[in-house]
């Protein structure tokens, strides 16, 4: 059963991130690099939904240890790269508000373009990991809570989870403070404090927290479990804290890609044909939040 959920939730990963792939290669107006983020992010939840659709093939229909291995890599990376992605949103929101006179530049789309590249190379390289060689295919003493990974190959990735994790708490506390400051100093400039600051600031720090709370909630109690958890431990342990982790793939375009007003618009219009705006597309700024 537990398995048969992993299937499910990788099928409703891949239907939904390639929706938003599609909507962002389809729609012109959607090239700034605040979409070109969300769509990094959305291809690699895609690609770790379908990840999980073979996981269970391979498991089940067609069995083999070394192609077994492969969609274990396969899943790494993607869910590396999805986390990575985050990060990389997280530190593209924090220099719109930190640089903001500077942040629509070539500089800008060059530092995107290569945090992007940075974030999928390591990504591809920790996947690589247990295909060449990092795995308990033969010496089961040292396989991990999640087969056929090794313990220490899991105590990498969990440790970068947390140190991803730090960094983006750090820039979302950052980015806290800049929002608070700049609605106060707007309120300070029209010579009083109305309520509608205290909304819109609260607002935007709640949807922070919300974002930051959901990633958290997902990812570090499996992150956690790597860690403490003994490979002779009841594998429900390890589907119940991993089974929460591909929620947040399921999630993510609800956050970042669904709510967002030009994407809603091409959707429609991909969909429909029937909505057309009166008004060229203006990509918001990622500091909307």
């Amino acid at each position: 059963p537990w398995d048969v959920m992993l299937c499910v939730s990788g099928t409703a990963i891949a239907c939904e991130n390639a929706l938003v792939v599609a909507i962002i290669c389809y729609s012109p107006a959607l090239r700034t690099p605040m979409f070109v983020l969300v769509g990094s992010l959305a291809t690699a939840d895609l690609l770790a939904g379908l990840g999980l659709i073979l996981n269970f093939v391979f498991q089940y229909v067609i069995r083999s240890e070394t192609v077994s291995l492969l969609t274990v890599g396969f899943l790494v990376a993607s869910f590396a790269a999805s986390v990575s992605s985050l990060l990389a949103i997280t530190v593209d929101r924090y220099l719109s508000l930190y640089n903001a006179l500077t942040y629509y530049s070539e500089r800008t789309v060059l530092c995107i373009h290569t945090m992007l590249a940075g974030a999928w190379g390591v990504s591809l390289c920790l996947g690589l990991l247990p295909v060449l060689g990092w795995n308990c295919l033969h010496d089961r003493t040292a396989c991990s809570v999640v087969r056929p990974l090794t313990k220490s190959n899991v105590t990498l990735l969990s440790a970068s989870f947390f140190l991803i994790f730090l960094i983006m708490l750090h820039l979302y506390i950052e980015i806290c403070k800049i929002v608070c400051r700049h609605a106060h100093q707007i309120a300070l400039q029209q010579h009083f404090l109305t309520a509608s600051h205290y909304v819109t600031t609260k607002k935007g720090v709640s949807t922070l927290a919300i974002i930051l709370g959901t990633f958290g909630a997902s990812w570090l109690p499996f992150a956690i479990y790597c860690v403490v958890g003994d490979p002779d431990y009841p594998s429900v342990y390890t589907y119940a804290t991993l089974l929460p982790a591909t929620y947040n793939s399921m999630i993510n375009p609800i956050i970042y890609a669904y709510r967002n007003q030009e994407i809603q618009r091409s959707m429609w219009v991909l969909f429909c044909g029937c909505f057309q705006a009166k008004v060229s597309f203006r990509s918001r700024s990622p500091s909307d939040v």
